[in-house]
């Protein structure tokens, strides 16, 4: 039952860690989102943020029974390009591939044909915000056998440090 827990614990373990951050910070643990985006819908019209970065699970298409797609475990954090409910917006995944790049963090782009994350109902909150997802490769989705990688955890958890770390311009 990885999904969402695994992002949940990136996102505590990413305010363990957090030193310092030049921005207003807010960790939203959202629910129903698998029903309708419900709380990353209430909770993005409240906040009104500047940015949003949803954490999530994809699936990993590394064994011969997944769906055709590019996502593997042991290759790194996914950032989102787009799925069948949103178009991440691409300044930020800029900011999020040049700082992964610069801090040699492996990452992969992720298309997802079908499904959506809650960085779709960021991007429609009020009058709009850029948003993407950082999502975790998972074999298995939606099963009691959910399995990730702990090197895709761990990168991940470096990318969000390092992303909030600098200013975010876009």
């Amino acid at each position: 039952a990885l999904d969402d827990r695994i992002g949940c614990a990136v996102l505590v373990e990413v305010l363990h860690q957090l030193a310092d951050s030049t921005h207003d910070l807010y960790f939203v643990f959202s629910v129903q989102e698998e029903v309708g985006l419900r709380g990353a819908h209430t909770s993005a019209y409240g906040i009104d943020p500047d940015v949003g970065i949803a954490l999530d699970i994809t699936p990993a298409a590394d064994t011969p029974e997944a769906p055709k797609m590019a996502m593997k475990l042991g290759h790194g954090p996914c950032i989102k390009v787009m799925d069948s409910g949103m178009l991440s917006h691409p300044e930020l995944n800029d900011v999020l591939i040049e700082t992964a790049e610069e801090q040699d963090i492996p990452y992969q782009l992720e298309v997802l044909v079908g499904g959506t994350t809650d960085a779709a109902a960021m991007q429609l909150a009020r009058s709009g915000v850029p948003a993407t997802c950082v999502s975790i490769a998972c074999r298995h989705v939606h099963t009691q056998s959910e399995m990730v990688d702990m090197d895709d955890v761990e990168n991940a958890i470096k990318l969000l440090l390092a992303v909030l770390a600098a200013p975010i311009e876009i």
